[in-house]
């Protein structure tokens, strides 16, 4: 690992200045919050297709669970608490209705999940019991109701336990069929487009040329994309021209809701897409952050669109994302937490800040804290290969000391 300055670039004082018109990471969040409206279209869909869908309605138990007085132990239900010896009289399986009435000094084979009788008061897990041909003995008397869940223990009939917002997950989905629902009203989702520039790119599988390197963007996007169960409606490439590039983006907005962009948003000679967007009628929001890496990011808004143009570069690209669409895009969906979760956590090594920007750096969770990751370098995306996190360290923090806090974004859906 190389510590203190991560990024290869020149860092005189020229190079370090930084435009009047950049704002700061903060500013930009807070005006994606207050641009980005929440889709007040909705659906009913069914539970088991609902994962990482966002819930529309408060949902209200239609039931009690558990339903019934239910057995947490493979054991013995017994009616009888004074005493250490019982009469067996039955067997309730799990999925049987309890149809016995116990009496003082009776007791019943019961499993797991099994529906307790009314009369007991307690179930004796077995390997605490010594068995007989009909009786049963403990060494000693039970406490009142061990190993029996009450009815409605976990959420009682009636009680709100989903509010609107929620985003749903594995659990959620097995929550709501375990209340016997089915269907639920989600938020739609959002339709988004993916749209790259550059001559010099070309799809995987061709043989490169000189000066030609293979895109990887279009995926880099749509598989981050997944992450929130959304599917791309068209991925897209254009040409380095200011022709390509109003014919590609006009063809983007006529069937998105969000646009991604990702290269020619800089100054460069043949970056069109900023000249492209004002020909289209886009409003500039903002453009460039005082971030690294990621400074020439824009964010516009047509009517009820939201446009995004990202930097070129890979890691650019993924960091922006993360930090940036990612929010407006639960957002849009009336997510209740848009960002990424942040923890604070020890940074293993020192880190310097000579750049008067805020830093986001590739970076690893583990045991001992946040280690920060080598190869930050805004064309690299390897160490976002190997990274669960992001370390934000802000544009007027100069030295990190090993061992102080940091804050930490946790990324989504990558634990390796």
């Amino acid at each position: 690992m190389r510590c203190g300055n991560y990024f290869s670039e020149d860092i005189s004082l020229s190079s370090r200045r930084i435009p009047l018109l950049m704002i700061s990471v903060t500013e930009a969040l807070q005006k994606i919050k207050d641009t980005v409206q929440p889709f007040s279209e909705t659906e009913v869909i069914s539970v088991a297709e609902a994962s990482q869908r966002t819930l529309a309605t408060t949902i209200e138990a239609p039931l009690s669970l558990p339903p019934f007085p239910q057995s947490s132990m493979d054991g013995y239900a017994v009616c009888g608490i004074d005493r250490t010896e019982f009469k067996l009289i039955g067997e309730i399986q799990t999925g049987d209705a309890a149809s016995y009435e116990l009496e003082p000094g009776q007791a019943v084979r019961i499993f797991t999940g099994a529906q307790v009788p009314n009369t007991a008061e307690a179930v004796i897990m077995q390997e605490k019991v010594s068995v007989a041909t009909k009786f049963i003995s403990i060494s000693e008397a039970p406490k009142p109701l061990l190993h029996i869940r009450p009815i409605g223990q976990q959420i009682q009939k009636g009680d709100r336990c989903l509010e609107i917002g929620h985003r749903i997950n594995p659990s959620t989905i097995a929550f709501l069929h375990s209340l016997g629902i089915t269907k639920v009203s989600v938020y739609k989702k959002p339709k988004v487009a993916v749209l790259v520039t550059g001559n010099e790119l070309i799809p995987p599988g061709n043989p490169l040329q000189n000066g030609q390197v293979y895109e990887s963007n279009s995926q880099l996007l749509t598989n981050a994309l997944l992450q929130l169960d959304i599917r791309p409606v068209s991925v897209a490439h254009a040409k380095d021209t200011l022709e390509a590039t109003i014919d590609a983006i006009h063809d983007a907005l006529e069937q998105s809701d969000v646009l991604l962009i990702s290269g020619g948003i800089s100054v460069g000679d043949y970056d069109f897409v900023g000249t492209a967007l004002n020909e289209l009628g886009v409003t500039e929001q903002f453009y460039k952050v005082k971030q690294k890496p990621g400074k020439p990011l824009f964010f516009g808004t047509k009517e009820s669109q939201y446009i995004f143009a990202l930097p070129g570069n890979p890691a650019s690209t993924l960091s922006c994302f993360y930090v940036y669409v990612w929010p407006a895009l639960q957002q849009l969906q009336g997510v209740l937490q848009c960002e990424l979760p942040r923890i604070e956590l020890p940074v293993t090594e020192s880190i310097e800040n000579p750049f008067g920007r805020a830093l986001f750096l590739k970076a690893k969770i583990h045991e001992n804290g946040v280690t920060i990751l080598d190869r930050q370098h805004s064309s690299m995306i390897l160490s976002f290969a190997h990274a669960n996190a992001l370390v934000f360290i802000p544009e007027d923090t100069t030295h990190v000391s090993k061992g102080s806090l940091v804050t930490t974004l946790l990324l989504p859906n990558l634990s390796n």
